[in-house]
């Protein structure tokens, strides 16, 4: 236990240097002796904090290089979600809906805001991406996570907030990679690109409370699927 304690407070030493320092992603950190030294603590300790910060990407550790500030990405996170949910759905728990229910809850309140708002440019992306959505429906009979992914991602790229980026990106990562372990039933990929296309409708006519409905309306096709025994769109 004493350890696991010491190797805790290291690793709260080493986020602290960090941000003291003000330290960047790929920046170098001090190497193991040097933080032995700062910290006064031993070499096992400060490697432990080391890979418990590098598991959650904190902290990057590349052997015969030396240590870095990790990605600070949250894979680590979705990681933990994906297998949180899987488990669970094993035990006959609703968390494929309540993975759903999070995203639904995230895209369906942020859709209207940036109605109105979004730039020419982006709007040009989804109008690329839906029109992938087609192709793909007609000649592979499946529209990609890639394209899929690409088209949310777009959506909120004019509010600017990389971190609600990444969020949102974690759960529609985290969903996706649950149903795809799980073989879960995907739906009809016209259908897919006619909701996408319903979304695009609306945020190229500005109209908050369609987009919305719209999403809504996206997210309940989804639903359906979870539900058992449910198939196609």
């Amino acid at each position: 236990m004493a350890r696991r304690v010491m190797s805790d407070e290291v690793q709260e030493r080493i986020k602290q240097l960090i941000l003291l320092r003000r330290l960047a992603p790929g920046d170098a950190l001090p190497t193991e002796s040097e933080l032995m030294r700062h910290f006064g603590v031993s070499r096992n300790s400060v490697r432990e904090a080391l890979k418990a910060l590098q598991a959650v990407n904190i902290v990057d550790i590349r052997h015969g290089f030396g240590t870095f500030v990790g990605s600070l990405s949250l894979d680590s996170f979705v990681e933990g979600v994906v297998f949180r949910a899987a488990v669970r759905h094993r035990h006959g728990e609703p968390s494929l809906y309540e993975l759903l229910e999070v995203r639904e809850a995230l895209e369906s309140g942020l859709i209207g805001s940036v109605s109105g708002r979004v730039p020419e440019a982006d709007l040009a992306a989804l109008r690329e991406l839906v029109e992938t959505m087609k192709r793909e429906a007609a000649t592979e009979g499946r529209v990609t996570a890639a394209t899929d992914r690409a088209f949310h991602i777009a959506l909120y790229r004019s509010l600017g907030n990389h971190l609600l980026s990444e969020v949102l990106d974690a759960f529609w990562a985290a969903l996706h990679r649950v149903r795809e372990e799980l073989r879960e039933v995907h739906q009809d990929p016209h259908v897919t690109h006619a909701r996408h296309q319903d979304i695009l409708t609306a945020l190229e006519a500005g109209d908050g409370p369609a987009a919305a409905d719209a999403m809504r309306h996206h997210f309940a096709g989804i639903r359906h699927l979870l539900t058992p025994g449910a198939a196609g769109g």
